[in-house]
């Protein structure tokens, strides 16, 4: 007997009745992104490893120990699976002129990849959802994020989800920013632990978002980085939170928030729930007005979030939130005059917009009827000879105790949608 497989570590199956939350999540998210004029783009899994390279930073933890990265077989070409999405698709807007229109609303979702230590909302495989805003300069556009994914948590049923905010200034802002940074480490260096020792020098800013607990004294106390900030920096940041007041979304201000990806500038920001444990945020994002000419297009202005899907699928599911039954009917036959009628009630159904199983395989009607409850369906459509004779179907309800009703083939789909109302009204 050969050795059963399984899955790669830290890159998950979704069975159906949790594919079923992950639909109505990415239906609900879609939907609110599109009602905000974003349009879907779908950029490839595998990219050249220089994107990543040039986009993210040599000296981040992505790039440096992260990234699944191997030689293409054929020509030996240096090629990734995507960590992060925003770097391809500031590479399509860039290779397909994307921008020469004029700004562009863009949104994406799909499986990224690190190498990392799998845990809990932490995976190996892991889903995001996206919008990137190319080509807007203003804080209104990173209201407008902040507000589109604030109205997502009401539109999904989420509580308890705050936001933190920062700037980052500009480059040269955060160049004596940095410099102030690595003085202030170095006068500490005995404190610093082996993580921290290794970005001194080359990422400094991401010590301030260590999580070891004997470093928060030192890293309560460091440089920050709004003492930096020149007054066109400082007028953006206070315009911000000005509309984000207006339009009563409340905020912390929180100056270790240095998000993990070298090439955001001015505004970042992160959405935090307490109920993930280490791995709170569910939701970041924040402006990066260099990275389209970083990759060779022209000086263009741009800001985006990511959130992870997974972590907001556990909260729904910690909310109580479970897939409701997908299933309209099953329909249930027996006998050979109603087996064709069975299809054609079947696909009667369909065409006017239920979703039905038509029994498949035999059985008697004990057995068909035990199928149809286990399915979840809402009703059963219940042939057999004398139905078909007849031209008739008999209806049943799966989930309430009420009475069977029988109905001609040609108004069945319409008293189905009548007793589909009949309960609601009940319910």
């Amino acid at each position: 007997m050969a050795d059963k497989l399984q899955a790669i570590r830290g890159m998950n199956d979704i069975l159906p009745d949790e594919a079923e939350l992950w639909e109505r999540f990415e239906d609900t998210v879609t939907g609110c992104l599109k009602s905000y004029g974003y349009r879907g783009i779908r950029t490839p899994i595998v990219e050249p490893t220089q994107l990543f390279r040039r986009a993210i930073g040599e000296q981040t933890d992505i790039v440096e120990t992260e990234m699944y990265s191997f030689a293409d077989a054929l020509n030996g070409e240096a090629l990734t699976l995507r960590p992060e999405a925003t770097a391809s698709v500031v590479r399509a807007a860039i290779e397909h002129n994307l921008l020469y229109a004029g700004p562009q609303r863009l949104y994406y979702s799909g499986p990224m990849f690190r190498h990392e230590r799998p845990q809990k909302g932490r995976y190996r495989q892991f889903y995001q959802v996206g919008a990137e805003a190319l080509g807007y300069a203003g804080p209104d556009s990173d209201a407008e994020l902040i507000l589109m994914t604030s109205r997502m948590w009401d539109d999904l049923g989420l509580e308890g989800i705050r936001l933190e905010l920062n700037s980052l200034g500009s480059s040269e802002e955060r160049a004596r920013h940095r410099g102030e940074l690595i003085a202030y480490f170095l006068a500490h260096e005995a404190s610093l632990d082996a993580v921290a020792r290794r970005r001194l020098h080359s990422n400094p800013l991401r010590i301030l978002d260590s999580k070891n607990e004997g470093m928060q004294q030192l890293i309560a106390g460091a440089p920050q980085m709004v003492d930096f900030l020149g007054d066109a920096s400082l007028a953006h940041f206070d315009g911000l939170q000005a509309l984000l007041r207006e339009v009563g979304i409340p905020c912390r201000i929180n100056p270790r928030l240095v998000r993990g990806l070298d090439y955001y500038n001015l505004t970042v920001f992160e959405w935090v729930s307490d109920r993930l444990g280490a791995q709170g945020t569910v939701c970041g994002g924040g402006r990066y007005d260099g990275l389209i000419a970083q990759l060779g297009g022209k000086p263009q202005p741009a800001c985006g979030f990511a959130m992870g899907v997974e972590r907001l699928i556990a909260l729904m599911q910690d909310a109580g939130e479970s897939a409701a039954p997908w299933l309209d009917a099953f329909v249930v036959h027996q006998g050979e005059r109603a087996a064709p009628l069975a299809f054609r009630a079947a696909e009667a159904l369909r065409s006017a917009g239920f979703d039905v199983v038509l029994n498949c395989g035999g059985g008697s009607f004990k057995a068909q009827m035990k199928r149809a409850d286990a399915s979840g369906a809402c009703y059963a459509v219940i042939i057999g000879d004398d139905e078909a004779e007849s031209g008739e179907v008999a209806l049943k309800h799966l989930r309430e105790e009420r009475p069977q009703e029988r109905v001609a083939m040609d108004g069945l789909a319409a008293r189905l949608a009548g007793m589909m109302i009949d309960s609601e009204e009940l319910s």
